[in-house]
């Protein structure tokens, strides 16, 4: 997988174990979802990948349907660049399958009202259409918009692009974007001074919703699973998934 820097996304990570017995999280300022996105206000996550508004909003979206909140997903690529090489995951197949597994996630959230808008960027090459992408989001973005993206410095070069022309549109246009750690969980350690922790409110999750944030993740099977024709162990290992899906999610407000 490309990095960014010293944002390595190599190897196993810092593990979930670690990230666990961290005290930060526990000072961390709690804040509710209907703080982040108040009455009258539309939440619109933009997502570079399949699975990326799940990972890292997925409880977060459960809880502003339950409010009666508007919902939009804008979907940048289709996720087709995961599998290279693979006989078994084509792009042509990972283009089709990709968002059918984030319709089947959403379903699993009770959020089928939610908009989906495919922009069809490609896949790993989101930073060579940064202004396209950011002229896209102007398009579809409202006054009365909140904005969640990945993080500008998540460490996979799509995130950190999304997340760059994400924050230039909602500047533009006057309104909040708040930014996703996704990636960060995995190169990061606990107190990193790389991440701007007083940034960071943690939103807590009851277990009834966590328990469908992970039935929505369950839905991303080409992620979840080794790939025979290359060799390749999942794209989305059970570290990885362990560390997104814990009882609260972590937005950089």
């Amino acid at each position: 997988m490309a990095t960014v820097g010293d944002r390595q996304i190599q190897g196993a990570g810092t593990s979930p174990e670690a990230w666990a017995q961290w005290s930060g999280f526990a000072s961390m300022p709690e804040i509710e979802a209907a703080q982040l996105v108040p009455p009258g206000h539309r939440a619109v996550i933009v997502a570079p990948h399949p699975d990326d508004e799940i990972l890292g909003c997925g409880g977060l979206l459960y809880l502003l349907n339950e409010l009666g909140r508007r919902l939009a997903l804008v979907a940048v690529t289709d996720g087709d660049g995961s599998h290279p090489q693979s006989s078994l995951w084509p792009a042509s197949r990972l283009r089709n399958t990709r968002p059918l597994e984030t319709r089947e996630a959403l379903r699993r959230l009770h959020l089928e009202r939610a908009t989906v808008t495919r922009l069809a960027i490609p896949d790993g090459q989101v930073s060579n259409q940064e202004e396209a992408l950011q002229r896209r989001l102007l398009e579809v973005l409202t006054p009365q918009d909140i904005v969640f993206v990945t993080w500008r410095l998540d460490g996979h070069p799509d995130h950190e692009a999304t997340g760059r022309a994400a924050v230039e549109a909602c500047r533009l246009r006057g309104i909040r974007c708040i930014e996703v750690p996704i990636w960060t969980w995995h190169w990061a350690t606990p107190g990193d001074p790389r991440v701007p922790w007083e940034r960071a409110r943690r939103l807590n999750l009851e277990p009834d919703v966590l328990a469908l944030k992970k039935q929505a993740v369950n839905a991303f099977g080409s992620q979840l699973s080794e790939d025979p024709s290359t060799g390749q162990g999942p794209i989305l290992p059970p570290a990885v998934v362990a560390r997104l899906t814990r009882a609260w999610e972590v937005y950089l407000t």
